[in-house]
Order: structure tokens, then sequence, then C-alpha cells
């Protein structure tokens, strides 16, 4: 059976609206600023896992060289180049996922790559620092590359509003890239901390959303 959430001021039973597209069809570091403290909800088999967002990233594009779509399109990054609202996944170290949604306007291939939240689906809410760790709680893969996060009453993974109360926000420069612009946006005043994961990391290469 389904996992019940808890029932208290942060619990995801409140009726919350569905982000539309034109949520995502915007700049994508303001994208990234206000989809903190929005929830993510992702729905396996008969269970919907509901995340709070808490840490964040944005990617510039065909200008930022930190981003995948800084060299041109690929058959890699195609999902970059599409409508906002669309999932761009991709594996990393050859053995993460990672994911982002795709942002901004058809053919500018903005992103927003999601770091971590807290999943509120339990009694308890359990941090998901990271962005591996947090693809690996909610079983996010390669099939869930290119899915439509914005189509009603349909696909297994989209996202909510949040509460609407203000929440306090560190910005920081992202991490892994040589790049130092305050792209990276998180609760504050800390992020959620859990157990650390075991990484054999290696340099980002350029060109890299990690």
């Amino acid at each position: 059976m389904p996992r019940q959430p808890p029932a208290d001021s942060a619990s995801p039973e409140t009726p919350r609206a569905r982000l539309p597209r034109a949520f995502f069809a915007r700049p994508s570091p303001l994208v990234a600023r206000e989809l903190l403290g929005c929830w993510m909800v992702r729905r396996l088999r008969r269970e919907e896992f509901r995340v709070e967002i808490t840490e964040t990233e944005a990617y510039l594009g065909s200008t930022d060289p930190a981003s995948h779509a800084f060299r041109g399109r690929t058959r890699r990054n195609a999902p970059m180049f599409g409508m906002a609202g669309i999932a761009y996944v991709y594996f990393v170290y050859g053995m993460h996922y990672c994911f982002n949604v795709v942002t901004g306007a058809a053919g500018d291939p903005q992103a927003v790559l999601v770091r971590g939240g807290v999943d509120h689906t339990g009694a308890t809410g359990i941090p998901l620092p990271g962005p591996a760790r947090f693809c690996r709680a909610l079983s996010i893969d390669l099939a869930c590359n290119g899915a439509d996060l914005c189509q009603p009453a349909a696909g297994a993974i989209w996202f909510e509003s949040g509460g609407g109360a203000p929440i306090p926000i560190v910005v920081t420069p992202r991490v892994g890239v040589r790049d130092g612009s305050p792209l990276r946006f998180l609760t504050g005043p800390t992020p959620p901390r859990g157990p650390k994961l075991a990484l054999k990391r290696k340099r980002a290469p350029k060109g890299s959303l990690v």
C-alpha cells in the first residue's frame, strides 16, 4: 500500500497546483530560484513520492561553458533544445544520473539541475542531498529523459507549487565547474545533510551539468 504522508504544515497532503509550462518558459536563474520550496512528484507504480526541492543550479545554454549545450546540439543533449518543461536526464561518472528541467524558449537550451530535496512521503522527512542521491531515491534514469513534466493527468513526474510562504535562500557558485557565477540556489541557512555518499569523483569535464 502507498505510504501516507505526515499531516503537518509541510505535508504534501495540502492541495497544490501543478506548475504549468509557462513557469518553466523563463530564464533558468529565475526558475531555479523559484523552484525552491516547490514539490516534485514521482509516481512509481501505485505509489507517489513527494519531494520538496531544496537545491538547484541554473545553466544558461549555448553561451554557458559549463552547459552540455555549449558546443551545440547533439543526440545526447537534444532535449535541452526542446520546449520548456521537458526532462533532461544524463549519466555521469559511469555510475550516477542527474535530473534537469529544460527552461526558457524552445531552441535556447537553458536548464535547471535539481541538486537536492527532502522526501516527505513517509512520516519523517528524508534529506536527498546531491543530484546522484536524488535520482537514486526516486528511481530516475535515462528512461525519464525527454519526459514531458507539464502534461496534465499523464506522465510519472511533475512539479507542484510550494506553500507560498517566503523562504530564506542562499546563493553560491555552482558545484564541480570552474565558472564562479552565482547560479546555485539553496534553501537557507544550510542545505539538509544525509549520510555521506561514497563517490569516486573525477574532475568534471568542460560542458558538464554536474
